[in-house]
């Protein structure tokens, strides 16, 4: 039989058949992928194949199809394997926040590379727009600016109060979408808004460290309808990329890729180099600095690795 992962919990995972059928099931032994060391060997979205053990609604993994895509973060437990957060997608859904709790563009540009390493199409969503002072909505559209620079989509909403909530109902139709960000920035209060069927847990943000507090434990994919499937995400604090080498990486920044061939020297790291095409479209604006610092810090992280 084959199906789709909606659930993982570690050793077991909820699969549904084309017809609708849920079943539980689990691997008999090690299945490994060859290439990619990660924790978990079967993420949800994978299409995976199984013998159904009887009569029962149980059954044991055999097989996982090639995925088309999939986002990768860096194991919590093992620095040197990565976590697939999920597979298969149509596009990535980032939920951002200016403030409480701040979501730095580090961060955000580092979920991108991820997405655009398979080309993946990104949208953010820029949640608690009805906290937002003079100063954080300024520093709001500016962000907006830069990112729709590079073409991806951009949308804002208040979950908490309801606004803003029909373009991204628009923009999710049709498609498998990971929604992900960090604890805080009120993704299961704006899935809840999106269905509220579904009924996720929500918590407030600590005001001790204006941090979230987890409320989702592992990765969950959920129909919408027929043909729309969201994948909820635990809050994500950090992502250390991991199967990208640093020759990569200014590929999976589109303003750079178009200059790649520009540059004097073939094999520009577009630090120092004479000649090199991108820290001059840094230097007049052309390409924005904040973009430019997180390519730094990627490539700083790669030569730590190594």
């Amino acid at each position: 039989m084959t199906g789709v992962v909606l659930r993982s919990t570690g050793s077991w995972y909820e699969v549904q058949t084309d017809d609708g059928n849920i079943f539980q099931c689990r691997t008999r032994g090690k299945l490994r992928l060859a290439g990619v060391k990660t924790t978990n060997p079967i993420a949800v979205g994978d299409i995976v194949e199984f013998d159904r053990e009887g009569d029962t609604n149980t059954g044991v993994i055999h097989q996982i199809q090639p995925r088309e895509n999939y986002i990768i973060r860096k194991s919590i437990k093992n620095k040197n394997h990565g976590h697939i957060i999920a597979s298969n997608l149509d596009q990535v859904m980032l939920v951002a926040t200016i403030s409480y709790p701040r979501t730095s563009l580090g961060f955000i540009d580092r979920f991108l590379v991820s997405a655009e390493a398979f080309r993946i199409p990104q949208i953010i969503v820029f949640n608690k727009s009805d906290l937002l002072n003079d100063e954080e909505q300024k520093k709001l559209e500016k962000y907006i600016a830069i990112y729709k620079n590079i073409s991806v989509t951009c949308l804002v909403c208040s979950a908490e109060k309801n606004e803003g909530i029909e373009p991204i109902k628009k923009i999710l139709k049709g498609n498998k979408t990971l929604i992900s960000g960090h604890s805080g920035v009120g993704k299961s209060t704006l899935i809840n808004r999106i269905d509220p069927a579904l009924k996720l847990k929500t918590s407030e943000v600590s005001d001790f460290a204006e941090k979230g507090v987890h409320t989702t434990t592992f990765a969950e994919m959920f129909p919408l309808d027929n043909d729309t499937f969201i994948i909820d995400t635990p809050g994500i604090k950090e992502l250390g990329l991991i199967d990208i080498e640093e020759e990569e990486i200014s590929d999976y920044f589109p303003e750079m890729r178009d200059l790649i061939g520009e540059c004097k020297f073939h094999n520009c790291k577009h630090i120092h180099e004479p000649g090199c095409a991108i820290q001059e479209a840094v230097d007049n604006g052309e390409i924005a600095e904040s973009r430019y610092k997180s390519y730094l810090s990627m490539i700083e992280d790669s030569d730590n690795r190594r």
